[in-house]
């Protein structure tokens, strides 16, 4: 098997948003949107697409579901800088900068969805 591309698809109830949120804090860029649904590019990162939930194209026993539990993690190159540029965009960080036993350095963010975005680098 060749994977030329990868994605994470994560349901939410307005797209726009969190759209808007991975586009401004995080450089992505929009690739393509209809209603109820946004595919976002970065070319250091996985795609990110977004589904409004209810939307007819997710199978019927997930529709309803919101994307929970989930952890969206980008790992980059200085995390302290990255820490205090969200910051002074006037990102919440949901989960401050910490140090992990096993040598990851972590913080999280929230997008208007509920979406944890965690930003990663290694000790």
């Amino acid at each position: 098997m060749k994977i030329t591309s990868s994605a994470v698809s994560l349901t939410v109830d307005d797209v726009p948003a969190s759209a808007a949120f991975l586009t401004r804090h995080f450089g992505f860029r929009e690739a393509m949107a209809a209603e109820g649904f946004a595919s976002l590019v970065h070319e250091d990162a996985v795609n990110v697409i977004f589904l409004q939930r209810g939307i007819e194209v997710l199978p019927e026993g997930v529709r309803d579901q919101h994307a929970a539990g989930v952890i969206t993690a980008f790992t980059v190159a200085d995390l302290d800088a990255e820490y205090e540029r969200l910051r002074s965009e006037g990102v919440s960080i949901t989960m401050p900068l910490r140090e992990e036993p096993w040598g990851e350095r972590l913080f999280q963010v929230t997008d208007p969805n509920g979406v944890i975005l965690q930003l990663v680098a290694w000790a």
